[in-house]
């Protein structure tokens, strides 16, 4: 009896050895420790349970910038919807939001019984706005699409035409009342087909300055306010009704302030996109990328924004409709590769911390960062990403910060799918392993979870964002005798060779990538006594689920 004990602690210990020598990554790093300090007295803010979106767009193959055409068959009008990877990408979130839109919609007409202009696709002009000229949505191609969807079980947001009825000025803005005669037509199309739309959104990159024309605040609040009530007309016998969205473009403090005020209850979300990275034609995108100040510039945006909601009379929330991180098209092995999950996954704690309901990443496939491979459909690590925050992250954010080296970003939520909580670590750092110790801040007892060892398959201190300083909270450590017997889960994400620019990202030492018959991978996490420290290695990414339960996610 007394042998096989031993023998049964031997192999546990190598286990356990073997576990985190495969997430170790560089033998030479050295190694520094870090405190993090999770606040469980309540939630900082509440995320939506559908949290990740992706966007698809309308750019055809002859989109291309600075010399290099990446959007191949990635449109709305031309992607392969019977691709199985694309298929069982989107259904593996069950569900995934899509937002339908970008640069090109606000030149598309809808090809409905009171579309009298012919129904070509668009064609690519320099001297026209945006590159093109004028396109449409066949109506079979929008019957097509929505057989997908119904299929793949994606909640839409379409993003319609906005500049439908006005007129350009010599001062580039766009002026006069926006006709929704054939945006109408088309939404009574999709309602008499009974397909499911989850939010109809007005217009793309109109707001503040705009984005090749722009529209004035108090004039898209007025055309807002008649999208909510062609929306209300059309859909009044259903129930729940799709959300009305506006404005899905850069945020302009005054802008939003008049936008938000004039709108009223008329607009259930507010979209801002995100480019905070500059051009992908940079060369210095990684640098913005591991710089941790760099990072957190785009909290004022998102601080900014959720006080512009709170200190006005509206009901809406403030989503990111769009977020690419490098604008026109990314940059290739950049924001397709590894390293981009750095700058993705701080980019949704720091939203969530902030209150934002939603989060839609340009591209689910297209241009240099989609989360698909444009010409192959394979997940690029952004997605692998996406997933396990979808399947861990659950809805209430917990304020958190890290005291130890600036290169570690921390964020914490109430775990999805159990009781806990699950805790996002991201290192920066290119040699130094850091070994993590977890302090909870709490005014109540800290209850640990009992539950069996089971896997769930998954088919000055530098203060995170949204941290509240403690009102006469007290510290609890770790309970170090206690949690001897419990095993948390841990999901440690690496670059394939320890390359920042390699499209292969491994989980525990082991590829990601999808099979034969183009399904999703399961995403198996490591069991680690929660006792020990966690071990983030140099360039990595470090999902840890915990069974502590806290007031705020009880």
């Amino acid at each position: 009896m007394g042998l096989c004990l031993l023998v049964c602690i031997i192999c546990c210990s190598f286990i356990y050895v073997s576990s985190q020598s495969a997430v170790a990554g560089n033998d030479n790093s050295s190694v520094s420790e870090g405190t993090v300090f999770i606040d469980g007295k309540s939630s900082i803010g509440k995320i939506d349970e559908d949290f990740i979106c992706a966007t698809l767009d309308w750019w055809p193959p002859e989109k291309c910038d600075y010399g290099t055409c990446s959007w191949d068959r990635a449109s709305l009008i031309n992607l392969d919807l019977n691709n199985n990877i694309l298929l069982n990408a989107i259904k593996a979130f069950s569900p995934l939001k899509i937002r339908l839109g970008g640069t090109l919609q606000d030149k598309v007409i809808y090809d409905t019984e009171d579309n009298k202009q012919p129904c070509v696709q668009f064609v690519k002009n320099t001297s026209e706005m945006f590159g093109f000229t004028q396109g449409c949505l066949p109506m079979y191609r929008w019957d097509e699409l929505n057989a997908f969807f119904k299929k793949s079980g994606a909640e839409i947001i379409f993003g319609l035409n906005a500049l439908a009825g006005r007129s350009i000025t010599s001062d580039g803005s766009a002026v006069g009342a926006w006709n929704y005669t054939n945006a109408e037509s088309f939404i009574s199309y999709t309602v008499k087909k009974n397909y499911s739309i989850y939010g109809w959104e007005l217009g793309n990159e109109l707001s503040g300055s705009g984005v090749g024309t722009r529209v004035a605040a108090a004039q898209y609040a007025s055309d807002t306010i008649s999208l909510y009530n062609t929306v209300k007309k059309i859909y009044s016998s259903i129930e729940p009704k799709p959300l009305v969205i506006a404005p899905g473009g850069f945020f302009d403090a005054n802008w939003f302030k008049e936008f938000v005020d004039k709108t009223g209850n008329s607009v259930n979300a507010i979209t801002h996109h995100i480019y905070n990275l500059g051009p992908g034609v940079d060369t210095h995108l990684i640098e913005k990328i591991l710089d941790p100040s760099y990072l957190d510039g785009e909290a004022d945006t998102f601080n900014s924004l959720q006080s512009t909601i709170k200190s006005s009379a509206t009901s809406a929330v403030a989503w990111v409709g769009e977020s690419g991180g490098a604008y026109n098209s990314g940059r290739n092995l950049v924001t397709n590769a590894f390293v981009f999950s750095f700058w993705y996954l701080d980019q949704l704690g720091m939203a969530s911390a902030y209150d934002t309901k939603t989060y839609c990443r340009q591209s689910l496939i297209g241009g240099n960062y989609g989360l698909l491979n444009t010409s192959t459909f394979v997940p690029n690590p952004d997605y692998y990403s996406a997933l396990l925050w979808h399947r861990l992250m659950g809805r209430n954010v917990l304020s958190t910060s890290f005291s130890g080296t600036k290169k570690i970003r921390a964020y914490t939520h109430c775990a999805k799918q159990s009781k806990g909580i699950t805790l996002l670590l991201i290192n920066l750092d290119n040699s130094t392993t850091v070994e993590v110790t977890v302090t909870f801040n709490s005014t109540r007892r800290l209850h640990q979870k009992h539950k069996p060892h089971r896997s769930h398959k998954l088919h000055k201190p530098h203060r995170s964002h949204r941290s509240h300083k403690s009102h006469k909270s007290k510290v609890i450590q770790q309970p170090q005798r206690s949690t001897s017997g419990i095993t948390r889960e841990e999901y440690h994400l690496t670059a394939k060779d320890g390359d920042l620019h390699s499209q292969t990202m491994l989980l525990n030492g082991n590829i990601l990538t999808v099979n034969s018959s183009g399904d999703i991978p399961s995403l198996e996490p490591l069991h680690v006594n929660s006792s020990k420290p966690i071990m983030v290695a140099p360039f990595s990414i470090v999902f840890v689920q915990m069974p502590y339960v806290l007031p705020a996610c009880s």
